[in-house]
């Protein structure tokens, strides 16, 4: 086993699957089987999702509503997505632990960070939710945040994608994957991994990312066992 304690980042559109909008609960039971197979291995494992599949602040914004607010009901969206992934897990019999960013005492932890770590040791999935808990932040900020706090050994980010390409493959068909590439050669290339702050703060920590397909069966257990699978970004 290459990795003791990952954090995984999934986006709200992933648990879409097949739908236009929400929640499909066939996805939600895949990524909930894949993620007991690698707790089962003993891997320590914190969970951010996003919440585009809901509500994304950004969006709202350019239809004129105030960012900061739009920003906000984006976070209350992670929320509820956290709140679903919870469920789906239990009904698995993990243990798990949802901490939110902003405080809703009848739901979810508030974020504290040695109580993170604590949750982990014990064996207990962590769901952070709530991004940081700032406007203006994306989740992959928090995924970011959160990995350097808890001292992950690595960023997973699980997309519909099987890693980081020359142009994006759903548009160019001539894209070519990297296996493996430098954070200098990201930022040089101008290639989307992460929104730029997220990104940074990951080089700056020296903290690797995997980009991979997340809705392969299989595949996360794969990179625990630091098979090559997706795009690793290292140093």
């Amino acid at each position: 086993m290459k990795y003791k304690r990952i954090l995984l980042k999934l986006s709200g559109e992933a648990l879409m699957g097949d739908k236009s909008f929400g929640i499909d609960n066939k996805r939600l039971a895949q990524y909930s089987r894949e993620i007991r197979e690698i707790h089962d291995m003993g891997v320590e494992i914190a969970i951010v999702i996003g919440g585009g599949n809901i509500f994304r602040g950004l969006q709202a914004a350019e239809g004129g509503m105030e960012r900061t607010q739009g920003d906000y009901m984006g976070m209350l969206a992670t929320v509820i997505n956290g709140m679903a992934l919870q469920s789906a897990l239990e009904v698995l019999d993990l243990k798990t632990r949802l901490m939110s960013a902003i405080k809703m005492e009848q739901i979810a932890e508030s974020f504290i960070r040695r109580r993170a770590v604590r949750h982990l040791e014990k064996g207990r999935i962590v769901i952070f939710g709530a991004g940081t808990g700032n406007p203006y932040f994306t989740t992959d900020s928090a995924a970011s945040l959160r990995a350097i706090e808890i001292e992950a050994d690595v960023i997973l980010k699980g997309t519909r994608v099987d890693g980081i390409y020359t142009a994006d493959p759903e548009k160019d068909k001539t894209a070519t994957k990297y296996n493996t590439i430098s954070f200098e050669e990201v930022y040089k290339k101008g290639l989307n991994v992460m929104d730029l702050t997220a990104f940074t703060l990951c080089h700056e920590n020296k903290l690797p990312i995997i980009v991979f397909d997340m809705n392969a069966p299989g595949n996360l257990r794969r990179v625990i066992t630091g098979e090559p699978v997706g795009t690793l970004v290292n140093f």
